[in-house]
């Protein structure tokens, strides 16, 4: 079989055997490759992870902020906010990876690195949510089929695209134009909603004249599901642990201020940045409830019915239930109000140079201290009062910070790959996955381990769309359609396709295991899910390295 070297002059190619090495089109090294090869790749691997985090800090306190403003000033609904400017702001990482192995490296590392990404978005960070959620949490189903259904679309449309090795301005057209049909359906997404629950209530009705329905029946009668008050079913009393798909419980005595923001993180399908804010506020909570109990704070548990099969199994969504549900025991205190929400509007943001409490958050503080320095200083924060107004100085900025680190963190990787005789491919679907997916891992597994396992695992599938339909998508369109016309760009490694089918298998294998877990987050699914991700890299890793045949021609000697 015939590899071809990238098009240079958009006429010509060159028939060769082995792959340019990444690193030719970075600057050149402090170490010799003999260095390298001795130990000295060891600091590029520093390097780059000082870049994750980089990335991380960036995206979270500067980006992110700037895109809330720009959607609040462009009165975006959640869910069309989500699919856009927030899905940008969770994903920055990997698109500018892949618009920097487009347009610099010129190789397999962005597609690799998204298409890895997409894998441990899914398979790790589900994952993980179920082995250390401390609970079983049960999923609604209205968000994994609507975010499913489109994300396999996506990935079925990859796969014809990448078949032949080559992507045509067109092929990247026809990509962009399928995310702004998804970013229609988010927008008629209320409306869809409504429909599903209409077609799922007629099949409920209809299973429950089925079976006579007396049971469900009369537990809807005599014990409505918004109910806080002990339930005795039997004679037995019931004491049920569940936290709602939507929201949790709170033990604390919440000011008007706090409840809204519980109630706004509850809103239906927020975009995966939501986990962040999330975050935050369970931390916050934590702490002040350890500060008014002297160190202990209290556990309660709200006793609610059992639910019914069907809403068991997912089919009925309890989205709807957020105004109505009672079993959230929120005490608002009215005294103060509007200073409070007043105070809310600009959050106190801590200063870099404050030293936190603890040894490892000091230990933390020492090692992110520069790089918060440098932000600190470049950037105007848009979340301070006094530089509100600049949210567009501070995206701008932000962007050539992000552009900058992932510059640096591919550089990096690079070299680490050439000196370990690595595949820029693997790479991608390993360290760079991982490493650009880790923060987002951590915020899911916090906010799982509080009862929001929806909105971990509708995030964790959702912005995986992006990552697809734009990610990789828009740095071809602009390559193959502005910077250089009528060029196409190759796909180096053609096990690439079976990284890219095996993404597939793994999101039909995660909704099955779902379904056939009857919805439930619990650690069950998450040993599964694991399992599944280590099948994937050892396959994908055995194809890249042409285990099974000739699929990715070796490095060029430099």
């Amino acid at each position: 079989m015939d590899y071809f070297t990238d098009f240079t002059s958009g006429v010509h190619e060159v028939e060769m055997n082995c792959t340019p090495s990444t690193i030719e089109e970075f600057p050149g090294d402090l170490f010799t490759e003999e260095q390298r090869a001795k130990g000295a790749f060891i600091t590029h691997a520093i390097c780059a992870v000082y870049m994750f985090i980089a990335l991380a800090i960036v995206c979270d306190d500067y980006f992110v902020s700037s895109l809330e403003k720009i959607c609040e000033n462009l009165s975006l609904t959640e869910d069309v906010a989500g699919a856009t400017f927030m899905a940008a702001g969770s994903s920055a990482p990997e698109l500018f990876t892949s618009v920097i192995g487009v347009f610099i490296a010129k190789g397999d590392v962005g597609v690799g690195t998204i298409v890895g990404s997409a894998v441990f978005n899914i398979l790790v960070i589900i994952g993980l949510c179920g082995l250390f959620a401390g609970q079983v949490v049960h999923l609604s189903w209205w968000p994994l089929f609507r975010d499913t259904l489109v994300y396999a679309i996506s990935v079925v449309t990859l796969v014809l695209v990448i078949r032949d090795g080559y992507i045509n301005w067109y092929e990247a057209l026809v990509m962009l134009l399928m995310y702004l049909c998804y970013v229609i359906i988010m927008w008629c997404n209320p409306r869809l909603f409504k429909q599903a629950q209409r077609l799922n209530e007629r099949r409920r009705k209809k299973r429950e004249t089925c079976n006579n329905g007396k049971s469900a029946i009369q537990l809807e009668q005599v014990t409505p599901l918004n109910a806080t008050e002990d339930i005795t079913t039997n004679g037995e009393k019931k004491e049920v642990e569940e936290v709602d798909g939507e929201f949790s419980n709170s033990p604390k005595r919440l000011t008007f201020s706090d409840a809204g923001l519980r109630l706004m993180l509850t809103k239906q399908f927020p975009a995966r940045t939501r986990l962040r804010t999330a975050c935050w506020l369970i931390i916050t909570e934590q702490k002040q409830l350890e500060a008014e109990s002297g160190g202990k704070f209290p556990t309660t548990y709200t006793h609610r019915p059992s639910l019914p099969e069907t809403e068991k199994n997912g089919n009925v969504p309890r989205s709807d239930s957020i105004c109505k549900d009672e079993s959230v025991d929120l005490s608002i205190d009215k005294e103060g109000t509007e200073d409070v929400i007043s105070e809310r509007s600009f959050p106190e943001i801590d200063s870099p140079f404050s030293l936190p409490s603890g040894i490892i958050n000091i230990l933390k503080w020492i090692v992110t201290l520069p790089i918060c320095i440098l932000l600190f200083f470049t950037i105007p924060d848009c979340r301070r009062k006094r530089f509100d107004r600049w949210y567009m100085v501070t995206f701008f900025i932000s962007v050539a910070w992000i552009a900058i680190f992932s510059y640096v963190m591919v550089w990096m990787v690079a070299y680490i790959g050439h000196t370990l005789h690595i595949p820029d491919t693997i790479m991608g679907i390993t360290f760079l996955a991982a490493g650009t997916s880790v923060p987002d891992a951590i915020a899911s597994l916090l906010v799982a381990r509080e009862g929001l396992g929806d909105m971990a695992v509708s995030n964790s599938i959702g912005s995986n769309v992006f990552d697809i339909l734009i990610g990789l998508a828009l740095p071809w369109f602009i390559k193959t359609a502005f910077v250089s016309y009528g060029t196409r760009i190759k796909i180096n490694s053609k096990g690439l396709l079976y990284s890219v089918l095996l993404l597939f298998a793994s999101v039909t294998a995660t909704i099955l295991a779902i379904h056939f877990n009857k919805w439930r987050l619990d650690k069950r699914l998450g040993v599964l899910l694991t399992c599944f991700y280590v099948v994937f890299l050892s396959f994908s890793i055995m194809v890249e390295m042409n285990v099974f045949g000739y699929v990715n021609p070796p490095m060029c000697k430099t």
